[in-house]
């Protein structure tokens, strides 16, 4: 259970990046319907990923970077999860500002927020995956801890 969920998780959120590049691309050929599909299922499969990583948070905790790593990798690794965060809940915020925006039919401030929205998707969804990647694939991973322990090692 404490690697099936992380891997749940990380493709939910791979998922959903790849329906937001469609839907965007969707937007581009003129194709609104599509478009609103497309982003609409991306952003229910954010929100699943959101509900399964807080629920694996508050029971299990989070994981930290392998102690076996070199020095300068976990370095870069907290770094890396820095941004990850940031553009993460950034990302987040602007996402549902986006989505409130369109249902609401304000299609000008819908269309001038919602390019910032996807690119910052589009950074966040891989950089979870390489997340993901570096504490359960390159490296083993760490004790299994509260997330404030988990990001500030």
């Amino acid at each position: 259970m404490h690697t099936i969920l992380p891997l749940m998780c990380t493709t939910f959120i791979a998922i959903s990046g790849i329906l937001v590049a469609i839907g965007w691309y969707q937007i581009i050929k003129g194709r609104r319907e599509l478009h609103q599909k497309f982003m609409t299922a991306g952003a229910i499969f954010a929100l699943i990923f959101f509900l399964l990583y807080v629920s694996r948070t508050i029971f299990l905790g989070n994981t930290a970077f392998s102690e076996s790593a070199p020095v300068a990798v976990r370095d870069a690794y907290y770094i890396f999860l820095l941004c990850h965060i940031i553009f993460a809940t950034t990302s987040g915020v602007f996402g549902i500002i986006t989505l409130l925006l369109a249902y609401k039919k304000k299609f000008a401030k819908h269309r001038k927020i919602g390019r910032y929205t996807a690119i910052m998707w589009l950074i966040t969804s891989p950089s979870g995956v390489m997340v993901y990647l570096l504490l359960y694939v390159f490296y083993p991973g760490g004790s299994t801890k509260p997330v404030i322990d988990a990001i500030l090692g």
